[in-house]
């Protein structure tokens, strides 16, 4: 399973969701958006909007989101077979 977080620095919702994937020992990649332009675009593309958080699980996407719409997207969708 292939989870990519894109992120800003100094978003207080981004923070919340890498606490929150961290909490339940879930393996994933940040990508920061400011510092890389093509992920920006990217994220974009993935989510049609500009907002951050934005969580890309094997092709599956949640975008601004807070914890609680981050644990019902993981409980609705996904399993937690990608543990540490």
């Amino acid at each position: 399973m292939k989870t990519r977080l894109f992120i800003k620095p100094y978003c207080p919702w981004c923070d919340k969701a890498m606490c929150w994937l961290n909490e339940h020992d879930i393996k994933y990649e940040t990508i920061d958006v400011i510092a890389d332009v093509a992920a920006f675009d990217e994220m974009i593309r993935l989510s049609g909007q500009e907002l951050a958080p934005v969580i890309e699980v094997d092709g599956k996407v949640l975008a601004d989101f807070g914890p609680e719409q981050l644990a019902d997207f993981w409980a609705g969708n996904l399993s937690t077979a990608d543990k540490h």
